[in-house]
């Protein structure tokens, strides 16, 4: 569902994969014939009739303020589904969209692509370990100039533009969020500031700091912007027995272990490239379909992390810490 440019990278991916019989569903009706004819798939301008169509499973990856409604379609519908980050623009229906999923038994993943990338996924690694022994706090940053996102296109007139639309820093870059949960636990609160300090011409924010407080008593400081002319990423992590470092533009991972005194280092593979971690993702997404067993990401933990996203926006609307209820969290 959707034919925009991870929609259409999906289904590349899907084809990789070895999977022949695919359909689009793409509501422009020219858009919809062009991609159709050029992957080549079947092309559908409704979900109602891609749905008649019996598909084993659906990748929801239409506009952002628009995956609860899809998703929603398809989980009643009983068919697997991936959809694309954010779950969501909004906590209206969310609950009832997980309850939907829990109901029929449904396969769900949420795109975690971070997770299956190699340099978060050698932090993890270590963190589940116990190289750093217990986990003080960490630093999580991402940060790139909005306007080259889509160079051939008027940044202005995209989601990320607009609130109803679900755009701005915190939802673009919900990847860094979940990497704190995923690495450090559970989040307890946050205490958030946002705001439009750049001269973008965008009505939402293009800088945010979050500060979280996570189940184990660590603390992340996740930092997200629109603004950085070059492309940022990557993380800092402390702990009683040491400290990793990951850096997305040199493909390094850095951990330092006080036990030995010595530095160590991993490599992300020369011939490693971008797409590799959409391809996995994917793919384990299909394994998890076909063995009928739990994914990474499933939608019930996705709403929690919506949670602590809709708790920062309220954190910085009011000015104030604010606490994740224990039952968002379940």
């Amino acid at each position: 569902m959707g034919g925009g440019s991870i929609g259409t990278r999906h289904l590349r991916n899907l084809k990789m994969l070895g999977l022949d019989s695919l359909a689009l569903v793409e509501t422009d009706a020219s858009r919809c014939e062009a991609i159709a004819r050029e992957l080549p798939v079947a092309g559908f301008t409704s979900l109602d009739q891609a749905l008649t169509w019996s598909p084993d499973f659906a990748v929801v990856a239409s506009p952002t303020h628009l995956h609860t409604e899809h998703g929603l379609q398809i989980a009643r519908a009983g068919r697997p589904l991936f959809v694309e980050k954010p779950l969501s623009h909004s906590p209206t229906r969310l609950a009832e969209f997980a309850a939907a999923v829990s109901e029929k038994k449904i396969t769900s993943l949420v795109g975690c692509n971070m997770r299956f990338h190699p340099g978060p996924a050698k932090v993890k690694q270590l963190l589940d370990e116990g190289r750093l022994g217990k986990i003080l706090f960490a630093r999580i940053h991402a940060g790139s100039y909005l306007p080259n996102w889509r160079p051939t296109s008027d940044y202005r007139q995209n989601y990320a533009a607009r609130v109803e639309t679900g755009g701005g820093c915190i939802l673009d870059c919900i990847h860094e969020v979940d990497l704190a949960r995923w690495y450090l636990g559970e989040v307890e609160s946050v205490f958030c500031h946002t705001g439009h300090l750049s001269s973008l011409e965008i009505e939402t924010e293009d800088v945010a700091i979050l500060i979280c407080r996570h189940a184990g008593g660590a603390f992340s400081e996740i930092h997200l912007d629109y603004v950085q002319r070059t492309y940022e990423r990557g993380c800092q992590i402390v702990g009683e027995r040491g400290s990793v470092f990951w850096d997305f533009t040199s493909g390094v991972v850095r951990w330092y272990c006080a036990d030995s005194d010595q530095w160590s280092s991993y490599r992300q593979p020369d011939n490693w490239e971008i797409n590799q971690m959409y391809i996995d993702e994917m793919r384990h997404f299909l394994s998890c379909v076909t063995e009928n067993r739990p994914t990474a990401f499933p939608i019930p933990e996705a709403v929690a992390l919506m949670q602590v996203v809709f708790a920062a926006k309220a954190s910085a609307e009011q000015g104030r810490m604010m606490a994740i209820e224990g039952e968002a969290r379940a």
